[in-house]
């Protein structure tokens, strides 16, 4: 069973930078895909961005496209989210998840593990 425990999370104003880190254990991290959900206070779970098991593929949502940028270092088991420009409209509990393959990203309840969530918090 493999944990995912992300973090990172915090209070930044509007424009403003922060970098959320997903750290993988209990099996073999290159082999799955990874990425980032979000869900914001009342609204429903929505993709962010996934990226494939080498790196070299990444997709992102139309909302978070060349502001947020997802990347991997599989030597140190780990997912990353760097989010510039951040807008209110960011503030969500940002979710982890892992899966065989990248399109796997658009039906999250094909995914196999989720971290708890760190919340990240945009004001204006």
């Amino acid at each position: 069973q493999v944990q995912l425990v992300e973090s990172g999370g915090g209070l930044v104003q509007a424009g403003g930078s922060l970098r959320l880190s997903c750290a993988a254990a209990g099996r073999s991290f290159s082999s799955y895909a990874m990425g980032w959900f979000r869900q914001a206070p009342g609204k429903e779970r929505e993709f962010v961005a996934a990226i494939s098991r080498s790196g070299d593929n990444t997709n992102y949502a139309d909302s978070v496209q060349g502001r947020f940028t997802i990347s991997r270092d599989n030597d140190r088991n780990t997912v990353y989210l760097q989010m510039n420009s951040l807008k209110p409209e960011d503030t969500a509990v940002y979710y982890c998840a892992s899966g065989l393959r990248i399109l796997l990203f658009t039906r999250p309840a094909a995914l196999d593990a989720w971290g708890q969530g760190t919340l990240v918090t945009v004001s204006s």
